[in-house]
């Protein structure tokens, strides 16, 4: 089983070992099943297992339950004993508790390390889903990003955007005839979507340092693969920054991993728990970026496990690629729960000794229908299964534990302090201090100016001289008549609008002559 994560007994009496093929693990699987069937207990032990082959893995913890992995099991545990009559029964010889090598993480930083991207990395689509922000709102942050591009203003944090935002509001009649309308409603709208995410915490997302993805993908001293946990009870409160987060590091590995072909073994496993959250309601364009991430990358050696309740969450062409399956009870109460767990056994390879969808209505706690590929990738004929019992904890570990994990972790004190260098916002508000303090200079230059054309325009008037403009035209009185208008002239636009004048002017020059 050197070459294989080991899953449970299948088969007659749960006799026959089954395995997820290493060789074949980034062809990438669903664990699937209804609440309370033991997907979780599933997650665990193939982290377990993929840990113990030398293979870093991402998993999202939703209940809190899989930090567990950072401790042994316990013989005082009130499983123990039901635990190793199963390891026996399924032939688990080797079974004994141990704990893995753990990396706590966490978008806000309260129960991992904080996990951060900046807002250049995230990109137009992925923020756009997030923000939930109709066509014509994506569009005017498509026009955002390119200009942070043209013009060298860098996006890190939420600050940025918002800045660069109320540039573009400024200048929206100039920018509307490169790049089409550009409305104050619409950037009102992306500016309170923005106020929204920032009160949920998603600020905390954007910034720096960020994420080193080298720092997921390590091993222990013992070559056992790290366990990265992403603290996620508290995010499931926004799911829509969960999911988007979560497929923004899916697209990252998709991006910056170079192609490996068919490794022996994959270089990280990735598990996409509650994945429902990511196609409901997702447009077209966000599904198919999906679906190309999933075809293409597990030739950078990486697989992707989808976690949900029913099969049918996860779109028809996805779930068309997910070649290892791991299924949980699904429940059959309405017309549509048969009509899903029908189209579920449909997907998988009969086996003549049962009904694969009775098979998958009667499966009890811990135990599973699965089906895994086997040689050239060929799917499995479908076992029921009996999942193997954890080595680690099951539970959670104390919030004490916890925090003493996170001090001694390799990762302690690298993502702890916010960095908050030179970028979009930093540029403009200098921009803009430079512009009032021009503005206000002169001003104060037009004030010095006052006396001496008052003192000209009275030697004007009380000289009496008069200036011929032709030989042709009378002679008229200069007096005071030109100068002193000059001047009411000047001091009147300095003293109204002219200071705001230049503000908005050297604003909306902002961006030339760099």
């Amino acid at each position: 089983m050197d070459d294989n994560v080991f899953i449970g007994g299948g088969g007659v009496d749960y006799a026959s070992p089954q395995g997820l093929s290493l060789k074949y693990a980034n062809r990438h699987g669903l664990v699937a099943g209804a609440t309370g069937t033991g997907k979780s207990v599933t997650l665990q032990i193939i982290a377990e297992g993929f840990s113990d082959a030398g293979v870093p893995v991402f998993l999202s913890d939703v209940k809190g339950d899989l930090s567990g992995l950072a401790k042994p099991g316990r013989v005082e545990h009130k499983l123990h004993d039901a635990f190793t009559a199963r390891a026996a029964k399924i032939g688990f010889t080797s079974y004994g508790y141990r704990a893995y090598p753990v990396t706590f993480w966490d978008l806000f930083g309260d129960q991992g390390h904080p996990v951060r991207t900046t807002v250049a990395e995230m990109g137009p689509l992925l923020l756009a889903r997030l923000l939930e922000l109709s066509e014509a709102q994506e569009g005017i942050l498509n026009i955002a990003f390119r200009l942070s591009d043209e013009e060298g203003l860098p996006l890190l944090d939420l600050k940025d955007l918002q800045s660069l935002l109320v540039w573009i509001g400024e200048n929206r009649d100039t920018l509307s005839l490169r790049y089409g309308n550009v409305s104050t409603a619409s950037i009102g709208a992306i500016q309170r979507r923005l106020l929204v995410l920032e009160n949920q915490g998603g600020d905390k997302l954007f910034g720096e340092p960020a994420l080193e993805l080298a720092d997921m993908m390590r091993t222990d001293a013992d070559g056992r693969g790290m366990v990265n946990i992403l603290a996620a009870d508290k995010l499931m409160g926004a799911p829509g920054l969960y999911a988007t987060f979560l497929l923004w590091l899916l697209s990252e590995l998709f991006e910056e991993l170079p192609e490996v072909g068919d490794p022996d073994k994959p270089k990280l496993v990735f598990f996409f728990d509650e994945a429902h959250l990511l196609f409901d309601d997702a447009p077209k364009a966000l599904v198919d970026k999906v679906e190309q991430v999933a075809r293409l990358i597990r030739s950078k050696g990486v697989g992707v496990y989808f976690i949900t309740q029913n099969p049918a969450d996860v779109p028809e062409d996805i779930l068309g690629q997910l070649g290892n399956r791991i299924q949980h009870a699904l429940r059959a109460f309405t017309a549509k729960d048969r009509k899903n767990l029908k189209l579920a056994a449909e997907t998988y390879r009969e086996n003549p000794r049962f009904s694969t969808g009775e098979a998958i209505r009667e499966v009890g706690v811990g135990e599973a229908v699965t089906s895994m590929l086997q040689d050239k990738g060929v799917p499995g004929i479908v076992e029921r299964t009996l999942i193997r019992p954890p080595s680690s904890q099951l539970g959670p570990i104390t919030p004490k534990e916890r925090k003493a994990h996170l001090a001694t972790s390799d990762m302690a004190g690298k993502y702890d302090t916010t960095l908050d260098r030179k970028s979009a916002y930093e540029i403009l508000s200098q921009r803009a201090e430079k512009a009032a303090a021009e503005a206000a200079k002169s001003e104060e230059k037009a004030e010095e100016m006052e006396p001496m054309f008052r003192e000209f325009n009275a030697g004007r008037r009380y000289s009496g001289t008069r200036v011929s403009r032709s030989t042709s035209r009378k002679t008229t009185k200069s007096g005071g008549g030109f100068a002193e208008a000059l001047t009411k002239n000047v001091m009147k636009e300095l003293s109204g609008t002219t200071g705001r004048r230049i503000v908005r002017g050297i604003l909306g020059g902002l961006f030339k002559g760099r």
